[in-house]
């Protein structure tokens, strides 16, 4: 009977609590339907510009599964490939073939050469294929896989960390009264939010330094850009998941029904931050990445960290990052008028 009774108060309690039963039921077959969109897309074939190639060498590119784009002169190519829209660029240079690897992922490194060197045995016939001549737009050979998805790590880990730690800060605020008696003071809602935003920030910035450094002084993450816009980057982020944070802590009754959040809001941007290529996703699922935070955090990391990416080629995104965050922020005040009306 005993044992018959604490039963049923469990039961009862998850029926009552209509929050924690959706996530049991449904954050599972979110995540799960996200997993199979994801993955289920199309593999993404190896884009090479080509300039002054033969057409025999070119249709044996495309035969073996090579995007092949034939451009007039080697500029033009180039610069194709610095705006991240070709993986490579294949070229004569003295009657010799030479290959420039955009040089950011090591993945599609391996991709490109596998189709250049089966192409030119194809055309080679049984003797030995002419010596690819190698060079990098971006880095160089010895890069690893863990340069490539370290530089979204950095972003995603201050994010993470910061949205968790925030949220559950301002929730402990208010469910221990702080927060009541500061809006029973003249403090307009805007000040509020404003002077907990500050006291957070700081160590917001310390947290964003300190893995910032971490990663490339002693992981040795490569970084071709600048230190001090990584660490930008990572504060704007940071910025956008403290905010985040605080705002969804005004919905969560205690720290569980907090990290009931995680599924919905920090588990879909793990897809779309740039872990998974997003080249393989449906366009339409791409666009849905365009609307998260860590989107355009990850794309400006990864474009400093690995291809050197200066102001003038991350402004975007760090303009988008601070909108939402301002966002975010207007929102925290008006999530505090079910508090006080001021």
């Amino acid at each position: 009977m005993r044992i018959r009774a604490l039963a049923f108060r469990i039961i009862r309690q998850f029926i009552k609590d209509k929050r924690t039963l959706a996530l049991m039921l449904l954050a599972p077959l979110l995540v799960l339907t996200l997993m199979k969109l994801v993955f289920d897309g199309q593999a993404v074939d190896p884009r090479i510009g080509t300039v002054q190639i033969p057409g025999p060498v070119i249709e044996a590119l495309q035969s073996n599964g090579a995007d092949v784009t034939p451009f007039d002169n080697e500029e033009q190519a180039l610069a194709q490939m610095g705006d991240a829209e070709l993986d490579a660029v294949f070229m004569l240079n003295d009657t010799l073939p030479q290959i420039v690897l955009e040089g950011s992922n090591p993945t599609k490194i391996r991709n490109v050469m596998a189709v250049a060197q089966k192409s030119l045995q194809k055309l080679g016939g049984n003797g030995d294929p002419p010596q690819l001549e190698l060079s990098y737009l971006h880095g160089s050979g010895d890069r690893d896989i863990f340069d490539y998805y370290g530089s979204v790590l950095v972003g995603f880990f201050s994010f993470f960390f910061v949205f968790l730690i925030a949220g559950v800060s301002f929730l402990r605020e208010r469910t221990t009264g702080t927060l009541q008696r500061l809006l029973a003071t003249p403090l307009r809602r805007w000040e509020v939010v404003a002077g907990y935003l500050l006291g957070f920030g700081l160590f917001t910035l310390l947290q964003a330094s300190l893995i910032a450094w971490y990663a490339t002084s002693v992981l040795g993450i490569a970084l071709e850009g600048s230190f001090f816009l990584v660490l930008l980057m990572n504060l704007l982020l940071a910025l956008a998941a403290l905010t985040l944070g605080t705002l969804l802590s005004a919905y969560a009754q205690n720290e569980f029904q907090m990290f009931q959040f995680i599924p919905l809001i920090i588990v879909p941007q793990i897809f779309f931050c740039g872990l998974i290529d997003l080249q393989s996703m449906p366009e339409w699922l791409q666009t849905v990445g365009k609307a998260l935070p860590l989107y355009y955090g990850a794309d400006a990391l990864r474009g400093i960290m690995l291809r050197g990416a200066g102001w003038n080629d991350i402004w975007v995104d760090s303009i988008v990052l601070v909108g939402f965050s301002v966002l975010f922020a207007i929102l925290n005040v008006l999530a505090l008028r079910k508090h006080r009306r001021i």
